[in-house]
C-alpha cells in the first residue's frame, strides 16, 4: 500500500543479541560533578538561612555568625562526597544491574531517610535537630534527581539490530 514501509525483519536479524547499554562516562561523572558543588551549596544555604533567619544555633553557637562554625564544612564536603559516591554507584549500575535507575533511585532515597532521621537520635534541641533533618532531606533529594537525571541521560542503548541479513 502506498504511503506504508515494509516493516518485517528477517529470522536472522530477530536472533541477534541483546542490546547493551553504552555508558556515557564524561556525561556522567561531569552531571555527578556539578551535583556535589550543587549539593555543599545546599549545605551551605541550608546553614545560612537556618542561623540568619530563623535564628537557629545550628553548625556553631550564635557567636559562630552566619556561616557558623568548622561544621559547616563538614557538612558541605560530606554532601559533595556524598554526591559523588551516588554518581559511582550509578556508574556501577549502569553497567549490570538490570533496572538501573529503579535501584539507584531506592538506594538514595533509602539513604537519604537514614540522614533525615539519624539527627533525631542526637539529644540536641528539637529546632536544631529539625534544621539538621530538612538540610540532610534537601541535599539527597537534590543528589537523587540530578545523578539521577545525569544517569538516564548517559545511558543510552546500543541495538545491535542489522536489517541487512
Amino acid at each position: 500500500m502506498h504511503g506504508y514501509e515494509d516493516e518485517t525483519v528477517r529470522q536472522e536479524a530477530w536472533d541477534a543479541p541483546p542490546s547493551r547499554p553504552r555508558i556515557d562516562a564524561a556525561r556522567l561523572w561531569s552531571g555527578g560533578a556539578a551535583t556535589a558543588v550543587v549539593a555543599a551549596l545546599i549545605g551551605l544555604v541550608g546553614v545560612l538561612v537556618v542561623r540568619a533567619v530563623f535564628q537557629v544555633a545550628f553548625s556553631g553557637s550564635r557567636e559562630a555568625g552566619a556561616v557558623g562554625d568548622s561544621s559547616t564544612v563538614v557538612l558541605c564536603v560530606t554532601a559533595a562526597v556524598a554526591a559523588l559516591a551516588a554518581t559511582g554507584l550509578a556508574h556501577l549500575l549502569l553497567l549490570g544491574a538490570p533496572r538501573p535507575l529503579a535501584y539507584l533511585g531506592w538506594m538514595i532515597g533509602l539513604v537519604t531517610a537514614i540522614a533525615a532521621v539519624l539527627p533525631f537520635l542526637s539529644g540536641r534541641p528539637l529546632p536544631e535537630v529539625l534544621a539538621q533533618s530538612i538540610i540532610h532531606l534537601v541535599i539527597g533529594l537534590a543528589i537523587g534527581s540530578l545523578v539521577g537525571g545525569a544517569a538516564a541521560t548517559a545511558s543510552r542503548e546500543v541495538r545491535r539490530f542489522d536489517a541487512t541479513r
